[in-house]
């Protein structure tokens, strides 16, 4: 399908781009990446355009001539940035959202895949994609939630003026691997823990432990985004593992890879008490994830540790984890 064909991944430098540049490579696709990230260490096959997506002329750009869009672009909206950052968060992605999808649509694309999010979800005990929109994002994702949710209603907008469409959604659980933001101010949890453990000597967790969360690997995603478009699928999909994995048993992995002991901090929040993923309609098109937690977080800290420079953390924590560690 994706056979000499030109292919443009926004946000194609971030980990689950990566792995879906790769994915795509391997298919014999022509990929274009769009990134305010000069990428490191990609292959010399793809076509990097350093491109600010809040600009619709250069939306238009990069849209002309592509026969697929991936659009992976977003924010990540960590626990510190959604408390003390939100314009930071809702007004690019907003432009993100409306530049990409209209340009891809007026340059008459194939297919086009938009990037959501698990925190277009109200906290529930199971997560049901039909669910949302009687719903509303909860408090601890409200901004970045409703972004997301308006990137979708776009898309959703399209397929009822034009018919059918021609748009696949996807919401990703919480996604960890290569290439994920390590920087203890904007790092989600697995990585923030990962780079806790191996720098600190000690790792301390936000909260008790209790919460529930639904972890996927980034490889995971990147194969149900090519899942979706191959098979055209316009309703929007969970790409999760469905699995119910606890915080403390994250931290417990983490700690025992690092050998350190953890460190409770129950003044600090702890987020929704649970959010996991109702695989089944994926499921019933016929995708499954397939990496486990365990292997996928040791391969995402032999990553982290062979590549300290990439992950976003300062010179004195490279030196000293390269010291200890290496």
């Amino acid at each position: 399908m994706f056979r000499n064909q030109t292919v443009l991944v926004t946000g194609g430098t971030g980990m689950i781009g990566r792995e879906l540049v790769d994915l795509l490579l391997d298919e014999g696709a022509i990929v274009h990446i769009a990134d305010l990230k000069e990428p490191q260490n990609m292959s010399n096959r793809i076509i990097f355009h350093n491109t600010d997506l809040r600009s619709f002329s250069a939306c238009l750009n990069l849209c002309d001539g592509m026969n697929y869009v991936f659009n992976l672009v977003g924010i990540k909206c960590s626990p510190r940035v959604a408390i003390y950052e939100p314009a930071n968060i809702i007004g690019p992605m907003l432009q993100f959202n409306t530049n990409m999808l209209e340009a891809a649509m007026q340059k008459n694309v194939k297919w086009y895949l938009y990037t959501s999010t698990v925190g277009v979800y109200q906290p529930a005990e199971v997560l049901r994609e039909d669910d949302v929109w009687d719903t509303q994002p909860s408090k601890n994702d409200w901004y970045g939630g409703w972004a997301k949710r308006m990137g979708e209603l776009q898309c959703h907008a399209y397929q009822k003026q034009y018919g059918d469409g021609k748009c696949s959604i996807v919401r990703p659980a919480n996604v960890y691997g290569s290439y994920d933001n390590f920087d203890l101010d904007s790092a989600m949890v697995i990585p923030s823990l990962i780079r806790k453990a191996f720098a600190n000597g000690v790792l301390e967790v936000w909260g008790d432990g209790s919460a529930i969360r639904d972890f996927v690997h980034a490889r995971d995603v990147a194969m149900g985004m090519i899942f979706a478009v191959k098979n055209k699928i316009t309703k929007p999909i969970n790409l999760g593992s469905g699995d119910e994995i606890s915080i403390k048993r994250i931290a417990q992995i983490i700690a025992n890879k690092a050998d350190v002991k953890i460190k409770w901090d129950i003044t600090k929040p702890k987020g929704d008490p649970r959010r996991v993923f109702d695989m089944s309609r994926a499921a019933s098109y016929g995708f499954f994830p397939e990496i486990s937690i365990e292997d996928g977080i040791s391969e995402t800290i032999e990553w982290y540790l062979s590549n300290v420079e990439l992950a976003n953390t300062d010179k004195d924590v490279f030196k000293n984890l390269k010291e200890s560690k290496l």
